[in-house]
């Protein structure tokens, strides 16, 4: 599976992403994420995830 690898920060009063704001609700807003582009070949998707950045809260 192929994996793109992106930060997810916020720049002012919103967050600097090609994410949909909807599927960043579940996330805790005073955490930092890494967001994870991932294809799968064999069924030709893409998945998104997402994983918090280790290290100190906003």
């Amino acid at each position: 599976m192929n994996e793109l690898r992106r930060k997810l920060y916020r720049r002012g009063s919103s967050f600097e992403t090609t994410i949909p704001m909807p599927l960043l609700f579940g996330l805790d807003p005073h955490k930092k994420y890494h967001v994870l582009f991932c294809y799968d070949a064999k069924g030709s998707r893409w998945y998104i995830k997402f994983e918090a950045q280790e290290g100190k809260k906003r």
